[in-house]
């Protein structure tokens, strides 16, 4: 991680294809005393990213190499390198999973994405690593691998039965993400609640990304382990309809859970200072154990992002800038790894002690 040492996205700059018209923009500048501040905390507290949709991105193009610089796509393992990335939840959602009528199309796409995703694992072995527990987490980091969890897969893909959810478990699948499934639209169902019961058990992350603040509030306090938002941002500054309000903030702080801040123009601003602006906030409200990051890379050219953060490398920039705000370097910590990891463990701490409950 010494290379970090440099600045990761101006060394970059040239492959970094996630904004639109980054080259017209220039980098925000940071101090260096900063830069190198945050590059010596990201190699020991890696970030724990908590939403990338490359596997998409590779089902549709699947020629992009990953394992060298490729300009066709925003992220590769040089660049979640050089920004210190050291554990990622690949999403396993497709962008036509709300429009697609029919159920059986919903799992079809999604094993589909699982099978891409564990091809993924398999061809770069030696940077990635499945990961299906906490402990696997630091394990991969120890080992000099990029933690590889895979999950959310959409609710919808439940419908009458739970074999379905233990299904997907067994593949390695460790996070559901229940919007827009008819068990959670409006209120929890009978069935939702055993749902989560059953999710509870097999610890399985409830990521509320894209629920209604109303329902988003029952699945937390339905659920016994904490719930997490893998990609969202402050409806407090920004009212973009996936953004989150505080009052879901509030009830995540109530629960143990997380919100993870993406890096997506239209739902943060345009600039490193605005997804700043929205970490901030949610650590506010949250709590410094409710915030952590889920930047939803993982698109190829032509989705605008904020200037400074148009692929992974741009992470030590911004925990630069978080550190200039005064931010500690112990909040850093759970800001990047930490709070990521509790979550985990308290997921399967819970499901420890349901299956115990079980046996007695």
């Amino acid at each position: 991680m010494a290379d970090l040492q440099d600045d990761p996205h101006t060394a970059t700059a040239a492959v970094g294809p996630g904004s639109l018209g980054a080259e017209d923009v220039p980098a925000p500048t940071v101090a260096r005393g900063s830069l190198e501040r945050a590059a010596a905390l990201l190699s020991v507290h890696p970030v724990a990213d908590g939403c990338n949709t490359l596997v998409w991105t590779l089902r549709q193009s699947p020629y992009h190499d990953i394992d060298t610089p490729d300009a066709g796509v925003d992220t590769d393992i040089p660049r979640l390198r050089a920004g210190g990335v050291g554990a990622q939840f690949w999403s396993l959602l497709t962008p036509r999973e709300a429009a697609a009528p029919d159920p059986d199309q919903v799992v079809s796409d999604t094993l589909e994405q699982i099978d891409v995703a564990l091809t993924l694992m398999r061809r770069y072995p030696d940077s990635l690593g499945l990961a299906l527990t906490a402990d696997d987490l630091a394990d991969a980091r120890n080992r000099g691998r990029i933690a590889s969890f895979l999950g959310p897969v959409p609710g919808r893909t439940l419908t009458d039965s739970l074999g379905a959810l233990r299904a997907f478990h067994a593949l390695g699948v460790r996070i559901v993400a229940p919007a827009g499934a008819p068990w959670a639209e409006e209120g929890l169902t009978a069935f939702g609640h055993e749902v989560i019961k059953e999710m509870n058990r097999l610890s399985m992350l409830v990521d509320l990304t894209g629920c209604p603040p109303l329902a988003a509030c029952q699945l937390a306090g339905a659920s016994k382990a904490p719930v997490i938002i893998s990609n969202t941002a402050a409806a407090a500054l920004n009212p973009h309809p996936g953004n989150v309000t505080d009052e879901v903030l509030l009830a995540l702080r109530a629960a143990g859970g997380l919100a993870m801040v993406t890096f997506d123009t239209a739902r943060t601003g345009d600039s490193l200072h605005a997804v700043a602006d929205h970490v901030d906030h949610v650590r506010a409200v949250a709590g410094p154990a409710g915030v952590g990051l889920g930047a939803a890379f993982g698109s190829e050219p032509g989705r605008p992002r904020p200037a400074g953060l148009t692929d992974p490398s741009g992470y030590p920039r911004l925990i630069a800038e978080l550190l200039d705000r005064g931010w500690s370097e112990a909040d850093l910590s759970l800001l990047t790894w930490g709070n990521a990891q509790r979550v985990l463990r308290d997921a399967e701490f819970t499901a420890r002690a349901a299956q115990r409950r079980r046996t007695a």
